[in-house]
């Protein structure tokens, strides 16, 4: 009989065990279900200046997003940014609306977001094509996607309309976006977000 009592002990303890780690287990499971994030910060910083990654990196801390670096297969020098040269890389690019530059990563998650903010700096009036390239990488349908950049004279123009019908019709576009020039702080990027709901 002691023999059957001590079996019968030792069986309930290994299974309360059991249920305690199973307990633990989903718990911590359950935190890392939380701390997914469905925000992304998309942003496209080509001159050794970096403003749009500065830009960026605040408003991923202001939105609590992830962020991400569109980077091209073939990094800008400074000769593929000149404006005034008519056979730069960029002017040649820009003057091609079906222009794709090759971009080095994706976002291996990108399903995981509802909201993506793109930035980029303004060339020509619009978003450099590497942006179309990015957008055209996945199925936005239903994602809010909110563009946002930086410039050193012209506004948003039509940028965020032509990246909607040439790349992501099927996304739901907060339009015009923003230029956030100079390096806006965090409060101040947040208010602007919150500004959108």
């Amino acid at each position: 009989m002691k023999k059957l009592t001590v079996l019968f002990a030792v069986a309930f303890a290994l299974m309360l065990g059991s249920c305690q780690s199973s307990s633990q287990k989903n718990e911590g499971e359950e935190t890392a279900t939380d701390s997914v994030k469905t925000t992304l910060v998309a942003y496209f910083s080509a001159s050794e200046v970096r403003a749009t990654e500065r830009v960026a990196t605040n408003l991923a801390k202001a939105v609590d997003a992830d962020l991400f670096e569109i980077v091209p297969e073939l990094a800008y020098t400074t000769e593929d940014l000149d404006w005034n040269d008519k056979q730069s890389r960029s002017t040649i690019e820009m003057n091609d609306s079906t222009a794709r530059p090759g971009v080095a990563s994706k976002v291996e998650n990108m399903a995981q977001y509802n909201t993506i903010y793109v930035g980029f700096p303004i060339w020509w009036y619009t978003a450099p094509r590497i942006i179309n390239t990015f957008l055209e990488q996945y199925d936005l349908t239903g994602k809010t996607i909110i563009p946002f950049a930086t410039s050193g004279g012209s506004g948003m123009g039509k940028s965020g309309e032509d990246l909607k019908k040439a790349s992501a019709p099927n996304a739901n576009w907060i339009l015009p976006g923003k230029v956030l020039n100079g390096n806006p702080p965090v409060d101040s990027l947040k208010v602007w977000a919150e500004s959108l709901k």
